[in-house]
């Protein structure tokens, strides 16, 4: 067996969310490893849905200017019933909200993270699987095999499974995963067609029996290229996986999770056309299949995502049905959640109890979100309460926060603040230089950085912005930077740090920021502290919490 140097991370798997956590990884100086057992990346359109957060942690890394470039917009979806159009739904979002949906295959999304992760000097090591893994109180010892049958033993301090449904990691943990399975099975086409439908939008046509049930389905979401979708529809009897469980086996090697593409007989187009020809919105002619497979889907969630040094990740935590483009989505923002919490950890630099509050902020996260795909699934997103524009926030992943996360300071009793710690750090726009002569948004700003200590104010009416920056630094060992958004009306001048004007007050407003405050946010965008009034005994008590001493 050879044996390789030791690596602060080992990652398994290189779909989007293990990628996303090697990138992170390496923009936080941590050096990580990366393996997958495929051999290339496979050409699949699976997961095409881009949610507005997504863009949000993107711009963050520095890779969205990529993404949209290569990207559709996603602008709504039509919906028809028995052939009849039963209007049309608008993925409309607030203003301020910087982002919106849009549609990417799997495949490109993987491929530009993979090229980001190249320009940063790290690659992904092809057909090389995990066979086991060992861990103690200073790290895990993990066993590799190549496609050739080489074997190697890799020393890291930490390991995490991004390596999907039939996850190794997760089994080797000994993690239960517990949920259960649809009955139906689905095609899933990426081909082209040729309708007058407005571009941009998502068709999804039903078939009601006399009884009001479903018994026939299309979906189709855009893809980029000329007519370009990605197809999923109800399995014929002659190409279901089903079948063949007993000639092939259950898929995943036996573990009873049937959840993904299978093997067996793939459809054709004639089987693509057939379906249209049943619910097309209008007489279409599909071509140009790139690829097809039968799909099944399962809705499972992990007890625990990670005991000591090891953690899953994306599919090996949490699957459910794609409806509303969620799973991709939530695994990317597993990787962006836990990834600056292992690099404070291999900086030796955490609280040590820090590491192990990935599982208290996310695993609520995939409850919900489990629950929620399930429910919209059986019954339509009409099962959901909320008005419409709540539907499409929590849809986007804006909604998404952790304020009872041990990591974070609550608010005193008696403040309340609309925007409080465990929130999403929103956008707000018309920043002013003392120099540039063009506004900037806040994202601008907090683009390609760790923490940062948000403050608001007049400066200086005294020594509080000089005082929390220094604070700031010596609590963090000077991972912690300090901007200073000043009122419109507020002289400018040297602070010895970064500063804008407020121009036209939307960062008071976003922030509910009054006379003064001080906002802690992490790097991946949530707050960690609201602080009003600003000081720096309440930023030591915040920085505690994820700050070893």
């Amino acid at each position: 067996m050879a044996r390789s140097e030791s690596t602060d991370v080992l990652v398994v798997g290189a779909g989007p969310v293990g990628l996303t956590l090697a990138v992170e990884l390496r923009r936080a100086g941590v050096a990580c490893r990366i393996v997958d057992r495929l051999p290339a990346r496979l050409p699949y359109a699976k997961a095409v849905g881009i949610q507005p957060r997504t863009l949000e942690l993107f711009e963050r890394m520095g890779l969205v200017r990529e993404v949209l470039d290569a990207a559709v917009p996603m602008r709504g979806q039509l919906s028809y019933v028995n052939g009849a159009e039963q209007g049309r739904i608008e993925l409309a979002l607030p203003p301020e909200v910087p982002y919106g949906f849009a549609a990417l295959p799997q495949c490109d999304t993987e491929r530009l993270l993979e090229e980001f992760l190249g320009r940063r000097g790290t690659g992904i090591e092809r057909s090389t699987a995990l066979v086991a893994f060992a861990q103690d109180p200073a790290g895990v010892t993990s066993r590799l095999t190549t496609a050739a049958g080489v074997e190697e033993e890799v020393r890291s301090r930490f390991l995490v499974g991004c390596d999907g449904a039939h996850s190794v990691v997760r089994k080797g943990l000994g993690l239960t995963f517990e949920g259960g399975a649809f009955p139906e099975e689905y095609m899933l086409a990426d081909v082209e067609v040729g309708w007058d439908l407005p571009p941009g939008y998502g068709v999804r046509s039903m078939h009601r029996g006399e009884d009001g049930a479903v018994d026939d389905l299309l979906v189709c979401i855009p893809l980029p290229g000329n007519g370009r979708y990605r197809m999923s529809m109800l399995v014929p009897p002659e190409l279901s996986a089903a079948r063949q469980v007993e000639a092939t086996g259950p898929a995943g090697g036996g573990d009873g999770v049937a959840h993904g593409l299978e093997g067996g007989t793939a459809p054709g187009l004639a089987d693509i056309q057939k379906v249209l020809d049943r619910l097309a919105p209008e007489p279409v002619t599909a071509s140009a299949l790139r690829w097809s497979s039968v799909f099944r889907i399962s809705h499972r969630l992990v007890d625990r995502y990670g005991e000591g040094r090891v953690f899953v990740a994306g599919d090996a935590a949490h699957i459910h049905p794609p409806t509303g483009a969620q799973g991709m989505n939530t695994g990317i923002q597993d990787a962006c959640n836990l990834a600056w919490k292992l690099a404070l950890a291999v900086g030796d630099a955490a609280h040590p109890h820090l590491p192990a509050s990935y599982d208290a902020e996310r695993h609520p996260v995939g409850e919900e979100v489990v629950g929620r795909t399930v429910r919209h699934a059986a019954e339509g997103v009409q099962a959901d309460p909320t008005d419409v524009e709540t539907l499409l926030l929590r849809e986007a992943q804006l909604l998404v926060g952790y304020r009872e996360s041990p990591i974070v300071t609550p608010l005193p009793p008696g403040d309340e603040a609309a925007l409080r710690p465990g929130d999403r750090a929103p956008d707000c726009g018309g920043l002013t230089g003392d120099i540039a002569a063009y506004p900037v948004r806040l994202y601008d700003l907090l683009r390609g950085r760790g923490h940062i200590l948000l403050g608001y104010g007049h400066h200086p009416a005294g020594d509080v912005p000089a005082d929390l920056a220094a604070a700031a630094r010596d609590l963090t060992g000077g991972r912690m930077e300090t901007h200073w958004v000043l009122p419109a009306d507020a002289p400018g001048g040297a602070t010895g740090f970064p500063h804008h004007h407020d121009s036209r007050g939307e960062f008071a407003l976003r922030y509910g920021a009054g006379e003064g405050a001080a906002f802690v946010v992490r790097p991946d965008g949530y707050l960690t502290a609201c602080l009003r009034p600003p000081t720096v005994g309440g930023l030591k008590e915040a920085l505690a919490k994820v700050f070893g001493p």
